[in-house]
């Protein structure tokens, strides 16, 4: 049974992009408009901001999902379903999913450290490139999951990823706590082929036009 099926709530999903869209907008133009060094207590404000942001929805959510299941026939001619009960596991599922996002996020943390340890990013700039990482990330996970939700309806295509998974958990667990070489990356090697990378930092800007 499909709660919140596209078809019928695409509005509900439209309004929530577009206010993700509005926060990641203010982010960058207007608290984050001038590249500065991001201290620690910055950082923990702003953590527990977008927390707070993330249980406040989570609890208007369960709400709507009560007054919704409460209201509507068509969920209430389901024989044993209980609105309560449902609207309070839709909402621990939403809680579930973030706790997870989050964890994943903090062990990113460590990759992004190295790498801009690697490629010497001045602490004052690492915003600005985390911003348009994690937006470009949010693009194609989106495009990942349209592609998932139909890729997934076949068997093969489960066991293919969950194989693919649990191999990729065990070549973490024996790769060890050394430093790679990004310049081994094929993705770095490419980049250099195929892109006229400068040598230096110019500013916040991705890219620099030279005379030379």
């Amino acid at each position: 049974m499909i709660l919140f099926p596209f078809a019928d709530y695409w509005w509900f999903y439209a309004g929530f992009t577009l206010f993700v869209l509005v926060l990641l907008a203010l982010d960058l133009g207007v608290f984050h408009r001038k590249a500065h060094e991001v201290s620690f207590k910055e950082s923990s404000i702003w953590t527990a901001v977008w927390i707070s942001l993330a249980l406040v929805f989570n609890y208007l959510f369960y709400l709507y999902a009560q007054w919704r299941f409460t209201s509507d026939e068509k969920y209430l001619s389901i024989p044993g379903f209980d609105p309560g009960a449902q609207a309070k596991t839709t909402a621990l599922e939403f809680l579930t999913g973030f706790v997870i996002e989050k964890s994943l996020a903090i062990d990113n943390i460590f990759i992004f450290a190295v790498v801009f340890g690697y490629f010497a990013i001045p602490k004052m700039y690492q915003h600005r490139i985390l911003f348009w990482g994690i937006l470009g990330a949010l693009l194609f996970r989106a495009i990942f999951i349209g592609m998932g939700s139909v890729l997934m309806q076949y068997e093969w295509v489960v066991i293919f990823f969950g194989v693919l998974l649990i191999a990729t958990g065990i070549k973490m667990f024996f790769a060890g706590t050394e430093q790679k070489n990004l310049d081994q990356s094929i993705i770095v090697r490419v980049l250099r082929k195929v892109l006229r990378i400068h040598p230096r930092i110019e500013g916040k800007s991705f890219f620099t036009k030279s005379t030379v």
